[in-house]
């Protein structure tokens, strides 16, 4: 996307091609205007149409070009806040009532592959969170506590079992989540779109929202090329917002993350390394995550961008880790390079914003978008069919704030990964 190979890398030469969608041109109405094509305005569009409702949708650039097009592809159940923390922190309703939303998206999100046939890869099999030392395996230990008691089919994997199921002997153990698993990101997303517009949504991309305004009870959203008369928005923006909701943005931090790709690894390193296909991510502060495509390419990443410097950077530091976590691989050869951004509150809690009247939207996903955008779409559109009241919704309604020191972290975060990763790789 953009003529940039490092935008959506391996993800972009494997996924199949989006519906065919082009600009808005002159003035249309429908009934819902949906901004935003990642996993929550798809979701929402779609659940809306299949329930008789006109909907619309308006994409700045194309079809997951934000987090959907370029993340790694984990399907997670929850959040990264532990689960007995989200009642302290949102109350005992919005908090139990979030832990058991997000705790079964994934299900939704293999529901609606298999339910539509989307081809994206898609991998029953779990994900690992990897122990690193004797610290990480409490803080697993404990995770794996706090959901037990809640009836999550969650298991602590000891050092020799985690070590044939990642095909590294680099950890103390692991935590299994049989709820969770992979698939091709921009595969999802642009499974999604086809779905959507087989159910009646009307896509247009390269329309990016300048401006709206109210008119008679109704909302006018405006692009370049037109604009769209509608009773509601749905914004689904989240990280990449510019425009109107720039303020979506702006409440989150972009903590930048990179993957790499190997070439694809003959059959006997396949059953070396991750041999029955789970996600996984370790406990280090910046951590690393890997995971297998169909194709057999390893796909590991970290916290970085792959800009300037930090391209020699980070890649070296792949290369050196790798093959310490792997040394049956030897010095394979990276096929595919790409980065893109989290977006991070405060809290490392999704958001749920009422902007004006009628103008909705979840955001603030925290590296955790597939599961929640999905079910998150799908709330906004029971919220608009009048199936889910306000006060039902997992989230309160909150205003958007601006984190102090927000563009400084940023600044931080990117050098800060850099340096570690520079020692690291000498290490």
């Amino acid at each position: 996307m953009l003529n940039d190979p490092r935008s959506h890398g391996l993800w972009e030469k494997t996924a199949p091609p989006p519906p065919a969608t082009g600009p808005l041109a002159g003035d249309v109405s429908a009934d819902v205007v949906v901004v935003g094509g990642g996993y929550t305005g798809l979701s929402s569009a779609l659940h809306l149409a299949e329930a008789g409702t006109k909907v619309l949708l308006l994409e700045a650039n194309e079809i997951g070009f934000g987090g959907a097009g370029r993340n790694v592809g984990l399907i997670n159940a929850g959040m990264w806040v532990m689960p007995d923390d989200l009642p302290g922190v949102l109350g005992p309703v919005h908090g139990e009532r979030l832990l058991e939303l997000l705790g079964d998206a994934p299900k939704l999100v293999m529901a609606l592959i298999e339910k539509h046939g989307i081809a994206c890869e898609l991998e029953r099999n779990g994900t690992l969170h990897c122990a690193v030392g004797s610290e990480g395996l409490k803080e697993i230990e404990e995770r794996a506590r706090q959901w037990g008691k809640r009836g999550a089919p969650v298991t602590v994997l000891d050092t020799d079992e985690t070590a044939r199921r990642v095909g590294s002997s680099a950890y103390a153990g692991a935590l299994l989540d049989m709820r969770a698993g992979t698939l091709q990101p921009l595969a999802y997303v642009r499974g999604l779109a086809h779905v959507a517009a087989k159910a009646g949504v009307v896509i247009h991309t390269s329309s990016r929202v300048t401006a709206t305004e109210r008119n008679g009870g109704r909302w006018i959203v405006k692009t370049a090329g037109g604009s769209v008369s509608a009773d509601w928005i749905v914004v689904a923006t989240d990280a990449y917002s510019t425009g109107p909701w720039a303020e979506v943005r702006q409440e989150q931090v972009h903590l930048p993350y990179f993957n790499f790709a190997t070439v694809p690894l003959g059959d006997n390193l396949r059953g070396s390394v991750l041999p029955g296909r789970e996600g996984a991510w370790d406990t280090k502060e910046i951590l690393s995550s890997f995971r297998m495509d169909q194709a057999g390419r390893l796909v590991f990443g970290s916290v970085g961008a792959l800009r300037n410097t930090g391209l020699a950077v980070h890649k070296n530091w792949a290369r050196r880790s790798l093959k310490k976590l792997f040394p049956q691989l030897g010095d394979i050869a990276f096929e595919s390079e790409w980065y893109g951004k989290i977006g991070m509150t405060d809290n490392a809690l999704p958001r749920f914003h009422r902007f004006a009247p009628n103008v909705v939207g979840f955001s603030g996903y925290n590296g955790r978008g597939i599961a929640p955008g999905t079910v998150f779409g799908k709330i906004l559109a029971d919220h608009i069919l009048g199936r889910v009241s306000e006060a039902d919704l997992p989230l309160p309604a909150t205003d958007p704030r601006e984190p102090g020191f927000r563009a400084l972290k940023e600044m931080w975060y990117e050098a800060g990964a850099q340096a570690a990763h520079f020692v690291g790789a000498r290490d």
